[in-house]
């Protein structure tokens, strides 16, 4: 599955779940996730997507790292298989099971 679809996989699924999913860019920081999304309960997640072969840089585990010292939720997503198992988590969480 190409890096596009893996992407489209990720934002429509979390959208059909009431998500809100958008592109993260912030500028003069370097590093940081691609992605933020916002659940319908508030919670918010900073993710970094990638392909199964890919590796986060320095300056992307120096950024994630910053953002969980600042108790922020970040995940690193590796491939289609990745992103359905966070699809799935957070459907189960939004039904009341781990949220």
């Amino acid at each position: 599955m190409t890096e596009a679809a893996v992407e489209k996989k990720f934002v429509d699924g979390l959208k059909a779940l009431g998500c809100l999913v958008w592109k993260f860019v912030s500028p003069g920081n370097a590093g940081a996730p691609d992605r933020l999304v916002v659940l319908p309960t508030g919670r918010v997640y900073f993710v970094e997507l990638k392909q199964e072969t890919g590796r986060t840089s320095a300056l992307q585990q120096l950024q994630h790292k910053r953002l969980r010292e600042h108790n922020a939720d970040v995940a690193v997503l590796y491939g289609a298989e990745d992103v359905a198992m966070f699809i799935r988590y957070i459907a189960s969480s939004l039904q009341g099971g781990g949220e």
